[in-house]
């Protein structure tokens, strides 16, 4: 443990602990709670969807993918950008123009009943759960590095203190400590890929020449299938890549931090120009750990390979660098635990609680603290699961709640936006089949199973191939929804109507 971490590690803690006093003086009422009270601007709202959205899985769960199978650790910095490009074009506009806090919301303009809420709030708190534990599992690798503590502790001092910055400040210090961790992660990523492309002479196509001989994949490095050798499970990855972002709660809430529409596609627009430059530079950091840290180096410190961004920093620019970057991950786990607690939280206590139990006659005051022991509550159980995934790759583990997210939301906003004939029980039916499908098949995957001790949760032979299932339960899904509809027969035509004129105008919204 050396001074200059723990110096710059208490900073950032006492960065994000001011801000959260500060946001819990302007967190008056339930808007401001789930939504900042939608006063953000776009650029702000841009800024924190990307800080939201490079998690641990981007930051070092790709740069270790990257050092350690080349190419195919690629693929995940590309679904995850080309991902933006479905949420701006068939997502941002409508969900704002409809909803008000939650998906759950945005599903009420067009369906009234309970088990739509209900079920919609399951899908929420479940895909949050499986995203928070790759979060924590990446924390945990890190100040288990760093301090040299047991795992187990390093989980919980990040579980105890995400949970204090949505306790006690809600989404505005939620969506400031992202903005302030966005621009501290790409200044390191700045730094970072400057340093090894002067290792490099600035020259690129050196680099690439260099990095064939530094693995023990020698030229196989730079070629597909070294990680993925089945070409079915390579394009099932990338469906729950670029399909996922659009069903992620914690995406999806920041649509409606802002006043209107247009300034959550300005939002979008931010956030992918910003997104875009980092994923471009996962590969300057994945290629320099590979050729400056080594991959006997990279394994040692973690298995997954999640420490490779760290140890490429210390090599690169010493104690100061690795500090920083050190620092900067902490604070960008931190950050995007703290806006997937708000989401789950947000389901629980305003779906569950406020709509269904008490029939959308909650205070203000109950609803408050309804939404703060549910925060409790989802820290509790992401921590308690974390405990049991140690030793797995933190952008695999996002990449199954990508999974999740395309097979049992987007279904369902699609068809609610798109589809007049699309009735109550086709919503049920689509994020049902979405939702257990997913978890069916990654409990059977390899992912779960394996026949080489250590290599996943339990030895045996899976029954299921693919490693991410959204292949298969992506269309399930999108058939669920469809035959829910057909079979059932219920349609309403000028619901319908009345929806898609304010999902494309947001007339209704204005007049209101």
């Amino acid at each position: 443990m050396n001074v200059t971490v723990v110096v710059l590690f208490l900073a950032i803690v006492f960065l994000t602990l001011a801000i959260t006093f500060w946001a819990a003086k302007q967190t008056e009422t339930t808007t401001d709670f789930y939504t900042a009270g939608g006063g953000l601007k776009g650029w702000q709202n841009g800024i924190a969807i990307a800080g939201d959205y490079l998690s641990a899985a981007s930051f070092l769960g790709i740069a270790g993918a990257i050092a350690l199978y080349g190419f195919d650790g690629f693929f995940y910095s590309i679904g995850f950008l080309i991902a933006y490009l479905v949420v701006l074009l068939l997502v941002a506009e409508p969900l704002r123009n409809l909803g008000k806090y939650t998906l759950a919301d945005m599903l009420k303009a067009r369906f009234d009943a309970t088990k739509v809420r209900g079920t919609a709030a399951l899908s929420t708190i479940t895909i949050s759960i499986f995203y928070m534990i790759a979060q924590l599992v990446g924390a945990g690798a890190l100040i288990q590095l760093l301090f040299d503590i047991p795992y187990w502790i390093a989980v919980l001092i990040v579980g105890v203190m995400m949970t204090i910055y949505v306790l006690f400040g809600g989404m505005i210090a939620t969506s400031w400590v992202q903005i302030v961790k966005a621009v501290l992660l790409m200044a390191g990523m700045v730094i970072i890929s400057f340093l090894v492309l002067m290792k490099f002479n600035f020259n690129i196509g050196e680099m690439f020449s260099q990095v064939k001989t530094v693995t023990s994949h020698g030229a196989d490095y730079l070629k597909p299938g070294l990680k993925y050798t089945e070409p079915l499970g390579t394009i099932s990855l990338m469906i729950a890549l670029v399909l996922g972002t659009a069903g992620l709660p914690h995406i999806l809430m920041r649509f409606f931090t802002v006043k209107d529409a247009k300034t959550a596609r300005s939002s979008v627009i931010t956030a992918t120009w910003t997104i875009g430059i980092f994923y471009v530079l996962t590969l300057f950091l994945g290629f320099g750990a590979a050729a400056f840290v080594g991959e006997a180096n990279i394994l040692a410190a973690n298995p997954g390979g999640n420490m490779a961004a760290p140890l490429l920093a210390e090599a690169l620019g010493g104690e100061l660098l690795f500090a920083f970057i050190s620092a900067v991950a902490f604070a960008t786990i931190l950050a995007v635990v703290a806006g997937l607690v708000l989401s789950g939280a947000s389901a629980f206590a305003h779906d569950l609680y406020g709509q269904i139990l008490k029939k959308g006659k909650a205070s203000d005051r109950q609803q408050m603290l309804a939404a703060r022991y549910a925060s409790l509550t989802v820290s509790v159980l992401a921590i308690v699961l974390a405990l049991f995934a140690q030793y797995l790759n933190v952008a695999f583990l996002v990449s199954l709640a990508f999974c999740i997210a395309a097979s049992t939301n987007l279904p369902v906003i699609l068809y609610t936006v798109y589809w007049k004939k699309f009735n109550t029980t086709g919503a049920v039916s689509a994020m049902l089949t979405g939702l257990l499908s997913s978890l069916i098949l990654v409990s059977i995957s390899p992912s779960v199973f394996s026949p080489i001790e250590g290599a996943a949760l339990f030895v045996g032979d899976p029954i299921f191939p693919l490693t991410n299932p959204a292949l298969i339960s992506v269309p399930l899904g999108f058939l669920g929804g469809f035959l829910g509809t057909v079979l059932s027969k219920e349609a309403d035509m000028k619901r319908y109507a009345e929806v898609k004129v304010k999902a494309n105008t947001g007339y209704r919204e204005a007049g209101s």
